[in-house]
């Protein structure tokens, strides 16, 4: 397996904690980013406290990424493109994963919002041209990745992207957290609906008071 230096911008958030553990468990090196750096090494710290062997750092944005051979965006949708185009120097080359999922919620609960560049992921690859974007981990549970669990084995990580090579970084990557290679979805624009769907689940979850993720079946293990 190869081993990744991994910048995880948003690593405070519950999306980007659970993905930095997974990955910090099964031994990639990773660095939480923050506006706030003490936030990060607060977030880093626990993680090093269930994984005493990780390697978990944390550092300001702009460091974390320079730091890094992938770039992973767990950030909310708002505020989004402001963030990317601050860090569109330190992107620039990088493989970039984005579970950014733009949903909005109301009194009937969760939906998708409309995006003008089609998704997030398109948006951060519009904003920084040199970057290599792949849109991935949009639907595994925060709460779950943040589990006891050893590997998330029924459920599936769905990528898609424009970079053959930068789509075969998060494939891989998505064996520490369900056991099994990532899903190849097809090109970039595919994350219209990759994130949308996202919608779809929280309302399962909240009919059914469960955490559901995407299975696919009829592929070959």
């Amino acid at each position: 397996m190869t081993t990744y230096d991994i910048a995880v911008v948003g690593g405070t958030g519950p999306q980007g904690r659970g993905l930095a553990y997974r990955w910090a468990r099964h031994g990639h090196r990773v660095v939480l980013g923050s506006r706030s750096p003490e936030r990060a090494e607060a977030t880093a710290a626990e993680i090093r406290e269930r994984v005493p062997d990780a390697s978990v750092g944390a550092a300001g944005n702009a460091e974390a990424v320079a730091g890094a051979d992938v770039v992973v965006l767990a950030v909310p949708y708002d505020g989004h493109d402001e963030l990317v185009s601050s860090l569109a120097g330190e992107l620039a080359g990088k493989v970039v994963v984005s579970c950014v999922n733009p949903l909005g919620f109301d009194g009937l609960g969760p939906y998708g919002l409309d995006v003008p560049g089609g998704s997030a992921a398109e948006e951060a690859q519009a904003l920084v041209p040199d970057a290599r974007v792949v849109g991935a981990f949009h639907h595994v549970s925060a709460v779950t990745l943040w589990g006891d669990r050893d590997r998330l084995d029924d459920e599936d990580v769905l990528v898609c992207g424009d970079d053959e090579d930068a789509k075969r970084v998060a494939v891989e990557l998505a064996r520490a957290v369900t056991s099994r290679d990532g899903v190849d979805a097809g090109r970039l624009r595919i994350a219209r609906q990759l994130e949308t769907w996202t919608a779809v689940l929280i309302s399962v979850n909240k009919r059914y008071r469960t955490r559901s993720g995407i299975a696919i079946s009829g592929l070959s293990r």
